[in-house]
């Protein structure tokens, strides 16, 4: 999964970052992620307490709806990062390959400004038919419809960062993106703090928040993107040539896969949430299930940011043909995706419990059956979700479409049927169970099937991986916990502490570069 990276040779213009290897490229992605994932829990979690400080509790509520909207724009994509993605990857092995992507990149960047001005226009008509207040139930909240309007508008002017950020992908230059996007979310984190010390008003921190993203967007499209890539300038060439109708219909309905692949891991993650809060009328369940669904969605999302990197590497490699390199990287990066979900989940099951109570000040019960279902559900998918951003990255469009769109009906269905008999816990068993049924039942064994050589055996060793890590350090919380009884924070340190320790002790035979390599030969491709 390390082995030095065997380009097609680079421009002259550099693009392709001369004498950086592949792990390069997959440490400086891997780093950028967890930062950028850092940066949306200091949002989400930790600006709390500084909004209630100076805002009423019904100001915070109107301010994470307004936010939940703004993160709910990247649907207006529609797919087309992940269309460019894989159009880019396909010129790698075609003549004049910085020349078909300029003009590709061109032709696409006029339909993103087509869907913005459309798009923006409907929006204004909206705000001015139905006020967002008086449908959100914020009228009492003061610059409101001011607020949720700078917040969608401005998010949407940022979609043209999307084919940007997908070229750098391409073009070796992952880390490169994130890194600017985790600067802009920081400036735009100090930006709304200041906002809500100078003026208070959920417009000023709406604009503080937005700023910074269009401040990036800018940026990285005007002015880093030509700089590091000359050919997008297209000099001695018209200003102005608009694509076709036809054409460009045609790229929006090849993009379609990519939308419903996207959207349905959104419904994923946001959708349970409204069907229990509509369908469970005990408040605390539905309390329980907000707070538990929060640590499984960490555990899946980081599992996706480490999945990313290297399905742009798995991407380069199926563009251009190269199935052993291929074949060695995506069963070494689907064992380190699923180790590393393995490994969180090992830590959380024994410990969650304790971590629960001191979270809610024991004012809301722990629910065993439902942590334990979602968090062992989070290590069984985790194979699948390398599967997942490689079909997106290798253009496999049939396949995504029949199998996402397939994974949100058996979801849907077995929602509306285990949620008002099961709970919260029947929300958890339809998430699980149409993960496994159809994203790695399908999907994932496919994928496997089409790139690996050995794909039963593979799916046998994660398997067993699988038990053993998640078995070894939940034992070995068990008897952390016998050991050393007691409760509250510094007891809960301790514990993870001990862990912490215990686990480090067991893995560091892995530094030993000869057993790794052992052990790399030892997984099935």
């Amino acid at each position: 999964m390390t082995d030095k990276q065997i380009d097609v040779p680079a421009p002259a213009d550099g693009s392709s970052r001369p004498g950086a290897g592949r792990a390069g490229r997959l440490l400086q992605g891997w780093s950028a992620n967890l930062v950028q994932m850092a940066l949306g829990l200091s949002q989400q979690l930790l600006l709390i307490p500084a909004f209630l400080h100076v805002w009423t509790g019904d100001t915070l509520a109107a301010w994470l709806a307004i936010y939940a909207a703004g993160s709910l724009v990247v649907v207006a994509d529609a797919g087309l990062q992940l269309r460019a993605v894989n159009r880019f990857l396909a010129f790698k092995a075609c003549a004049d390959c910085d020349g078909r992507t300029a003009n590709f990149y061109s032709a696409l960047l006029r339909i993103y400004f087509v869907i913005i001005a459309v798009l923006g226009v409907l929006l204004c008509a909206a705000v001015a038919l139905a006020r967002p207040s008086a449908v959100l139930g914020f009228q009492a909240t003061p610059t409101f419809d001011a607020a949720m309007l700078v917040m969608i508008l401005g998010m949407l002017l940022t979609l043209p960062a999307n084919l940007v950020s997908g070229l750098y992908r391409v073009r070796g230059r992952y880390g490169r993106t994130v890194w600017l996007q985790n600067a802009a979310l920081l400036l735009g984190q100090v930006a709304q703090l200041a906002a809500l010390a100078s003026f208070g008003s959920l417009l000023a921190v709406a604009i503080a928040f937005v700023s910074a993203q269009l401040l990036f967007a800018f940026l990285l499209t005007a002015f880093d993107a030509p700089r590091l890539f000359p050919f997008l300038r297209r000099r001695g060439k018209p200003s102005f040539v608009p694509p076709s109708l036809r054409w460009s219909v045609g790229q929006l309905g090849r993009a379609v896969p990519f939308a419903v692949a996207n959207i349905t891991e959104l419904a994923l993650v946001n959708v349970p949430v409204l069907l229990v809060s509509a369908l469970v009328t005990n408040r605390v369940a539905v309390a329980q299930w907000g707070l538990t669904r929060v640590i499984a969605s960490l555990v899946r999302g980081l599992c996706l940011q480490a999945a990313l990197p290297l399905a742009a590497e798995l991407g380069h490699d199926h563009a251009i043909g190269d199935k052993d390199r291929l074949r060695r990287l995506y069963a070494h990066g689907s064992v380190f995706v699923t180790g590393l979900a393995c490994v969180i989940v090992a830590g959380l099951l024994p410990f969650w419990p304790d971590f629960f109570a001191l979270w809610t000040h024991g004012s809301i019960p722990y629910d065993a059956p439902l942590t334990v279902t979602l968090l062992l559900g989070s290590a069984v998918v985790a194979p699948s979700l390398l599967a997942l951003a490689f079909a997106n990255h290798s253009n496999r469009g049939d396949l995504l479409i029949r199998t996402k769109g397939l994974q949100l009906v058996v979801f849907l269905a077995l929602s509306f049927v285990l949620i008002p008999r099961l709970g919260p816990l029947g929300a958890a068993l339809a998430v699980v169970a149409s993960d496994i049924l159809v994203q790695f039942g399908l999907l994932a064994l496919i994928v496997m099937r089409q790139t690996l050589h050995h794909p039963g055996r593979h799916v046998a060793f994660l398997i067993v991986m699988i038990v053993v890590i998640v078995a070894s350090g939940w034992l070995i919380g068990q008897a952390i916990i016998l050991l050393v009884p007691g409760s509250g924070l510094l007891h809960f340190l301790v514990e993870c502490a001990l862990w912490l320790a215990a686990v480090g002790t067991l893995a560091s035979p892995l530094l030993n570069k000869a057993l790794r390599e052992r052990l790399r030969a030892l997984i099935p491709a």
